[in-house]
């Protein structure tokens, strides 16, 4: 084993190995929410593809709504992960991530699942499951010492669409929430609906910046690097 330096002889001190129990969890982990996700985008797309564009997003939440709730719920782990050192996440960045999502399967869909019905359901999911089964997908193989090039550019350049396109259907899901809650005058969930989504006005640049400095840490911030790593 290397000796170990002092701490201010300004030499960085080299990462401390991961330990095969550790990997072999985080790989599971991973390969098991990459699966769970892939459910997600499949039932999604056959169910749009199925029933039609005009039907088919009435009928997306009866063929994965559950579905998606709880694998969602399954992203808690992300917080103890993060908070326990098992992974190296920002911990506010992870709590803004997970906490969003639960507003909304356990939120706003969950209390009317009329909202559902709603293009902006779909929309949401095939967003959430595309960027979470390539997520996913990039950290169990990476872990297990394969990392493809163009796995690597999606998992750091496909939120330049898939933010946006989420972040509005999330907003649109939040906005028919709250005025179900009017509606019915439960005046307590119309106010925490419209709370939440206030959040997003500070939330959502954050969370895009983080992605743009993880992009540029990766990738070099530009296309050739990119472009390098796919060849």
């Amino acid at each position: 084993m290397a000796t170990e330096t002092a701490p201010n002889n300004g030499q960085k001190r080299a990462p401390k190995p991961m330990s095969a129990p550790k990997r072999v969890y985080l790989i599971a982990y991973n390969a098991l929410n990459a699966a769970l996700w892939s459910v997600v985008l499949g039932r999604t797309v056959a169910t749009l593809y199925t029933r039609g564009l005009d039907a088919g997003p009435a009928s997306v939440y009866p063929a994965v709504g559950e579905w998606t709730k709880w694998t969602q719920t399954l992203a808690a782990l992300e917080i103890v992960h993060s908070l326990l050192g098992v992974v190296r996440a920002p911990l506010l960045t992870t709590l803004m991530q997970v906490s969003s999502r639960f507003a909304l399967v356990w939120g706003a869909v969950h209390l009317y699942p009329s909202v559902a019905a709603s293009p902006a359901y779909s929309s949401m999911l095939l967003a959430w499951s595309t960027t979470e089964v390539v997520r996913y997908l990039f950290f169990a193989l990476s872990l297990s010492g394969c990392e493809p090039a163009f796995l690597q550019w999606f998992r750091y350049s496909g939120f330049y669409v898939l933010y946006p396109v989420g972040i509005s259907s999330e907003l649109w899901e939040l906005f028919l929430a709250s005025t179900a809650a009017r509606g019915e005058g439960d005046m307590a969930k119309f106010v925490a609906f419209v709370v939440i989504m206030a959040t997003y006005l500070p939330g959502a640049p954050k969370l895009y910046g983080h992605m743009m400095r993880q992009r540029r840490k990766v990738l070099g911030g530009g296309g050739g690097a990119a472009a390098k790593k796919m060849q």
